[in-house]
């Protein structure tokens, strides 16, 4: 059974900064492209960054210089560091796990990240 189980979101004020991890279990962790993707009351969900099984990154432009991906394959773990919090950076977050060879796509079931102004 797969499982994305993310942890780490929470209220902050805007400027602050928060740490989200998505650990990740009933998959071969390495192979899959591991991503962060927010929605926001009455939005489409959006990606925010992903980091691919060889490391390499993509971010929103909403986010790049402020928000971090990263990924720990020891721990099956993908990390958001989310530095100089906006408002606007206001949503529910989820992790993605997707692999286009094997066409295969995993969701989390979100945390809550709300900064205030």
């Amino acid at each position: 059974q797969v499982q994305l189980v993310e942890s780490g979101g929470g209220l902050v004020q805007a400027g602050g900064s928060l740490r989200l991890s998505c650990a990740a279990s009933g998959i071969i962790f390495n192979i899959y492209t591991m991503g962060w993707y927010r929605q926001a009351p009455g939005k489409q969900r959006e990606l925010v960054a992903d980091i691919t099984s060889g490391g390499g990154t993509n971010y929103a432009d909403s986010v790049k210089g402020r928000f971090t991906i990263s990924r720990d394959s020891a721990k099956n773990t993908v990390f958001l560091q989310m530095n100089s919090l906006k408002p606007e950076d206001t949503a529910v977050y989820y992790c993605n796990a997707h692999t286009a060879f094997y066409a295969r796509n995993y969701w989390g079931q979100g945390t809550q990240v709300t900064v205030s102004s």
